[in-house]
């Protein structure tokens, strides 16, 4: 440690330590309006109260959760679930309270402590050890107000406080510039891909022909085989289900299989390479169309219910199919055609109904070129975008380890 630092426990240091209340514990309700009401989901990794993510109670409750009314300048620190995620309490934002979920660290008027340089202290990997070392290695997901109390902090002069403050400061915002420029390329790219992708099943070509996909594909659904004759034999055939299927590829990591010598009995719901594969959960179609093709590696498989495979025929190309299906004015038709109130999924029938404008076979071919083309360019610059927004997050943690073992002096020494 530097000299001149000191180390202190954090509950040496503070007025309080505490956590809230939830207010249905006590027989209150959440409200449209009222107090403001902080949970962890509303925070920001950087330390930001996102107002529009705060609850609402009443001033009755409020009044009764006496302990846990919030202050200005009071650090919440989260001790369940994400653990560590901290926002600083500002004047816009009290009244407030907050739940069990959320600690209340409040200085001392005489810590010696800045609550800037505290906040940026909790966001660096000292405290990501120093949670480690007081869990011995345990899995908890959660950290008692006494393990909080006893958190050791690496303390400077004031002055050095400050100094560290203000270099952390310049030095973030031009991160987060840097890291905002690249999300936004990163938006750009994918929008660039999405608007040409989305323009040619949106306008009629030459030659294009209107129809629907009930002339044009075989349409298997799934079978509802039992659960309780499911296997765990590696040995035997894949049960692919919609919790399977992402968008654009699939997730093995749970799956449910069948008896490999009943393989034969179900062909008619067997599964080839290139079929395209649906989620058929009107929720999931909601949240984002899951759908994938299968490649030879994910073979053999059995289609579970509630699942729908789409295999084309010979006038359509299979890739200008997936892409097809990939497009919104798909999941638009899926979402927009209702065969009842509270039908938890989407029908065959619904898939079938689909019509489109089908260019002739060479014309898929040359656009499914084009589209795989800029596709390849697209990843290739979101993979650009994505390193150097990581690059970023690594460098804003290796600033914040130098500053806390007292390394820097000016922000030249960032570079």
């Amino acid at each position: 440690m530097k000299q001149g630092w000191e180390i202190k426990k954090l509950g040496d240091v503070c007025e309080l330590i505490t956590k809230g209340t939830t207010p249905t514990s006590l027989g209150f309700h959440f409200t449209d309006e009222g107090v403001n009401f902080i949970k962890v989901e509303s925070l920001t990794e950087s330390g930001q109260i996102i107002p529009k993510k705060v609850a609402y109670i009443s001033e009755d409750c409020h009044e009764s959760l006496k302990r846990s009314q919030l202050k200005v300048n009071d650090i919440l620190f989260s001790i369940a679930g994400a653990l560590g995620r901290i926002g600083i309490v500002n004047k816009e934002i009290v009244p407030a309270n907050t739940n069990q979920a959320l600690a209340i660290i409040r200085l001392a008027n005489d810590s010696g402590i800045l609550v800037s340089f505290l906040a940026k202290y909790f966001t660096s990997n000292k405290i990501v050890e120093e949670i480690e070392n007081l869990k011995g290695g345990a899995a908890q997901q959660n950290l008692s107000l006494g393990q909080l109390n006893n958190l050791s902090i690496s303390i400077p002069p004031l002055p050095e406080q400050q100094n560290i403050v203000a270099i952390l400061d310049e030095a973030f915002t031009a991160i987060n510039k840097a890291k905002a420029n690249a999300q936004q390329n990163l938006k750009n790219a994918k929008e660039l891909f999405e608007s040409y992708f989305q323009n040619i099943f949106e306008k009629k070509g030459q030659d294009w022909i209107d129809t629907c996909l009930k002339s044009e594909i075989e349409l298997i659904t799934g079978f509802a085989f039992k659960s309780k004759n499911y296997t765990e034999l590696d040995d035997d055939i894949v049960l692919l289900r919609g919790d399977n299927i992402m968008q654009g590829n699939f997730r093995w990591d749970d799956v449910k299989r069948w008896k490999k010598s009943e393989y034969d009995d179900f062909k008619k719901y067997q599964l080839k390479e290139h079929d395209i594969v649906l989620a058929m959960d009107r929720p999931w179609v909601k949240a984002g169309l899951k759908c994938a093709r299968l490649s030879k590696f994910d073979l053999p498989a059995l289609l579970l219910q509630r699942t729908a495979c789409l295999r084309n025929k010979s006038k359509i190309d299979n890739t200008f199919l997936y892409y097809l299906v990939k497009s919104k004015g798909f999941m638009n038709h899926l979402l927009e055609v209702q065969t009842g109130i509270g039908v938890p999924h989407i029908s065959g029938q619904q898939i079938l109904s689909f019509c489109f404008f089908k260019p002739p076979l060479l014309q898929q071919q040359t656009i499914v070129q084009k589209l795989d083309a800029l596709n390849k360019e697209t990843k290739k610059l979101e993979a650009i975008y994505q390193q150097k927004i990581n690059d970023l997050e690594e460098l804003k943690k290796s600033i914040l380890q130098k500053a806390f073992a007292g390394e820097l002096k000016t922000t030249k020494e960032l570079v």
